[in-house]
């Protein structure tokens, strides 16, 4: 097995543990608040894609399905009608989890380097808080543009490395490497697991160098917003109608 393979397999490992608490750590540690991302990540695709009636959307690195519950919903909001809602994730745990929660949607066992769907089958990708965790992301955003019919929107929700050293940036940083792995670790009992979150966004891209990474596998970028002092981002980008 390579490098690149172990280090899946291990992250998709703690994924598996922690799959029973990890809706109740989210609220926790975000204090409710990444239901708002959601929801704007929702309404932001839905705006640019302006499409009544869409096909498929297919939220990769799904975990428990959280996202796909805000797709429905805005959807319904915005009287939109989908066709197919699709959840895909390597943790077998997080989709048992998953198939329970959410009945509308399909769910495939999966990895975002190598979907499961053929070109040009689906309008909206979506991977919420899951594509630092992608170790080949290049080949990722690749296989994202691929499944994407021209037009289709791609949507990122991330926590993403900090760019400045200020003031605002030290507690951010207090608050990701000191309280949340405490919290994360308390409610899910697992404390190894909430010590690697903020160490994968330490290893992570800034907000510019995802947006660069999005523009080099062929997507233009139409929407960029930091939430929460920096803590989370949101882009939602768009493959080329021709």
């Amino acid at each position: 097995m390579s490098n690149n393979a172990e280090k899946q397999q291990k992250i998709i490992g703690m994924f598996d543990d922690i799959a029973s608490t990890y809706d109740i750590a989210n609220r926790v540690l975000s204090f409710g608040i990444d239901k708002q991302w959601r929801k704007k990540g929702c309404d932001k695709a839905y705006e640019i894609l302006a499409k009544n009636k869409i096909g498929q959307i297919v939220d990769v690195a799904c975990g428990t399905g959280d996202l796909l519950l805000y797709w429905k919903a805005r959807a319904d909001k915005h009287g939109i009608s989908v066709e197919q809602y699709t959840g895909v994730d390597p943790s077998v745990g997080m989709l048992e989890v998953a198939k329970e929660k959410v009945s509308f949607a399909s769910f495939i066992e999966g990895q975002a380097q190598a979907l499961p769907f053929s070109d040009k089958s689906c309008d909206i990708v979506s991977i919420s808080y899951g594509i630092r965790n992608v170790v080949d992301r290049a080949k990722g955003l690749n296989e994202f543009y691929r499944v994407l019919n021209n037009g289709g929107m791609v949507v990122i929700l991330e926590f993403t490395k900090q760019e400045k050293s200020g003031f605002v940036s030290k507690i951010v940083d207090f608050y990701m490497k000191k309280i949340l792995p405490a919290i994360g670790g308390l409610v899910s009992q697992n404390y190894a697991a909430y010590r690697y979150l903020p160490d994968s966004i330490e290893q992570f891209l800034t907000t510019s160098m995802l947006e660069d990474e999005l523009k080099q596998a062929g997507f233009d970028v139409k929407y960029v917003k930091s939430f929460s002092m920096g803590i989370s981002t949101l882009l939602v980008a768009q493959k080329p109608l021709a």
